[in-house]
């Protein structure tokens, strides 16, 4: 009887082993799977975001641009007031274009340009 209960005992030892290698296998495979959701979730939830970069960034070079216009603007018109302010024959020529005036002699070529 003592042979046999040995013989039961080892049974017995080699299912737990078999039942742990099981349980083993079947949590690698939830870690991994919990795992893999977790990188999912990340990476969807990264999406939003990195449209909503694309359309800041966008936006950003939109007022840049702007801005580069507007400062060309300011230095063009800092330069007609200095112009203005020092310059008589610059100052003549201006009120003589305003106000549609030439010299007799002089010739006047008139560019009209279509409409922006």
């Amino acid at each position: 009887m003592a042979a046999r209960r040995k013989k039961t005992g080892e049974v017995k030892l080699k299912r737990l082993e078999a039942q742990t290698q099981v349980i083993r296998t079947v949590n690698r495979m939830v870690f991994g799977l919990l795992g893999l959701v977790l990188g999912l979730a990340v990476v969807a939830s990264a999406f939003p975001q990195k449209r909503r970069l694309q359309d800041l960034e966008f936006e950003l070079a939109r007022v840049l641009a702007a801005e580069q216009k507007v400062l060309a603007e300011k230095e063009y018109r800092e330069t007609e007031y200095l112009a203005l302010k020092e310059d008589p024959e610059f100052l003549e020529l201006k009120a003589m274009d305003r106000l549609n005036l030439h010299r007799k002699g002089d010739k006047v070529y008139r560019i009209q340009r279509a409409a922006d």
